[in-house]
């Protein structure tokens, strides 16, 4: 828990923190009984690894915490989990896209899909919508998200005017390969790699003493960017060195991670230096929920019929800052805290009627868009909002910047209303796909940006070189930003804080 609040930088949410940790041991144990082939000591134990921030005795000393399944963890508790549904009887819908949700009066009572391969629209009718539909790192031109990482369920959300949290805060992980942006885990420093500048120096020991390369993912990205403005860096990025840890460990616990230096690079890593450099990696904020999963409003009570868990929710456990790990912990606890909320309460839920032709302004919006006669091209007005993105709100952040971000943001989104597709067929149309999608990166861009101008302070992941302290004076709240008729508005709620006080964070 103290390392979960202290890598947040003191805004995560204390009760969050204690449910997140007391619950997580449980939570592996129940993975493994379902199939998760978690790797094992020789004892035959659950073996466990170093990663970022993780600690014992308070800070004192870095320790082995993370339950590992060799270097690709999320994937198979996703297969695992899946094939449990599958044997459950669970129905899915694959290819289908969300479109807009459906709130009548205060109550949210089902949503609109597109079904990919017909081209079909869908009105889902329910008594709960849970949304779990991850980040936004596409904001940005470098991110080690997949290309579905949109934003929808999250914009979709604050469309229908459910406010958002602390969207100022995006994680940067410091090891993406160079230009490319495809993760090489903190697994590998977990097991011993090293970050390294020209000089062949291990740098992160200026940076943080204590714990060094394991140092929390905001402290190592900023000590890279920082190595590379002061002329430390090699062409532009830093090495991650793992030579010293011989073929077959890398083989035995970095499989993933050695085949995509392969792949990507041309590298053996057992050899070869990697060349790295910061990447958007995870959104802290998001859909604002209290512990059960349930999301809430402006006035913090429950939206009827409305759940939200994962990357796309806010709990907020994650602060202003991740912790390695506590992205899936935080899918497998509250994820399951939402279920059994879902299910203890869907009995007192009545199906309410749906609005008249709830799908009739979405038909409009597509039609518009297949039958445009408009000049810009979507990728186009992408490619520059990522690169704005990553000029202005990214690890180092000014009023400056930021402000040019807005103004940037907005002539893009005023473009965006002559967007065209060459596409017109309904069969998967991903040309289609992509410019729905590209009005929920463009919204979600200006919405960051302006929670980043707000904040006036240097807080975890959020670093503004012209307010580089940390303000608990002022800042220790949660930004929320809602949609008005006069625009975006901000504004905010106080911290959760039970045991520890903030204090600087010392590495």
């Amino acid at each position: 828990m103290y390392d979960t609040v202290k890598g947040g930088d003191y805004l995560t949410d204390q009760d969050a923190a204690m449910v997140l940790t007391t619950d997580a041991p449980r939570a592996v144990i129940e993975l493994e009984h379902l199939g998760v082939p978690f790797n094992r000591t020789d004892e035959g134990k659950i073996a466990q690894r170093a990663f970022g921030g993780h600690t014992s005795d308070f800070g004192k000393a870095p320790v082995k915490r993370a339950c590992h399944a060799a270097d690709r963890t999320g994937r198979v508790i996703l297969d695992t989990l899946y094939a449990q549904a599958i044997g459950q009887g669970f129905q899915f819908f694959p290819e289908f896209y969300m479109l807009e949700l459906l709130r009548k009066e205060d109550q949210v009572v089902g949503l609109i899909a597109l079904e990919l391969s017909t081209g079909e629209i869908h009105v889902f009718h329910s008594r709960i919508v849970l949304l779990a539909t991850g980040g936004s790192g596409r904001v940005f031109k470098t991110t080690s998200n997949c290309f579905s990482n949109t934003g929808d369920g999250a914009y979709l959300a604050y469309q229908i005017g459910i406010p958002l949290q602390d969207m100022e805060f995006l994680q940067f992980h410091p090891t993406g390969i160079y230009k490319l942006g495809v993760l090489i885990s903190e697994a590998a420093r977990g097991e011993g790699g090293i970050l390294r500048n020209i000089n062949g120096e291990q740098f992160m020991k200026r940076y943080a003493p204590t714990i060094k390369d394991l140092a929390a993912r905001d402290v190592v990205s900023r000590a890279i960017l920082t190595e590379v403005r002061e002329g430390r860096g090699i062409n532009g990025y830093i090495h991650l060195d793992l030579t010293h840890l011989g073929k077959d460990r890398i083989a035995e616990k970095l499989s993933d991670i050695s085949s995509f230096v392969r792949i990507y690079l041309g590298i053996e890593p057992s050899t070869g230096l990697i060349p790295v450099y910061p990447t958007c990696h995870y959104l802290m904020g998001g859909i604002p929920t209290n512990i059960d999963g349930q999301v809430l409003d402006e006035k913090c009570i429950p939206v009827p019929g409305l759940y939200a868990a994962g990357e796309s929710a806010c709990v907020s456990v994650h602060g202003a800052n991740r912790l390695g790990c506590n992205s899936l912990t935080d899918l497998v606890v509250f994820g399951r805290r939402a279920g059994q909320s879902i299910l203890s309460t869907l009995k007192h839920i009545n199906w309410e009627i749906l609005p008249v032709n709830p799908d009739h302004t979405i038909r409009q919006r597509i039609d518009n868009l297949q039958h445009s006669t408009g000049t810009e091209r979507l990728t186009d007005i992408r490619k520059d909002m990522q690169q704005y993105m990553m000029d202005h709100c990214s690890v180092f952040r000014t009023q400056e910047g930021l402000q040019k971000a807005i103004m940037q943001i907005e002539s893009l989104q005023e473009r965006y209303q002559k967007v065209y597709i060459d596409n017109c067929s309904k069969r998967f149309n991903t040309d289609l796909l992509e410019a729905l999608e590209l009005e929920s990166l463009l919204g979600l861009s200006k919405l960051i940006a302006i929670c980043a101008l707000e904040r006036k302070e240097s807080r975890g992941a959020h670093f503004r070189e012209d307010y580089p302290a940390r303000d608990d004076k002022n800042w220790l709240r949660h930004t929320l930003i809602r949609k008005t008729p006069d625009g975006p508005h901000c504004f905010y709620k106080p911290v959760v804080i039970t045991r520890f006080k903030p204090k600087p964070r010392v590495y």
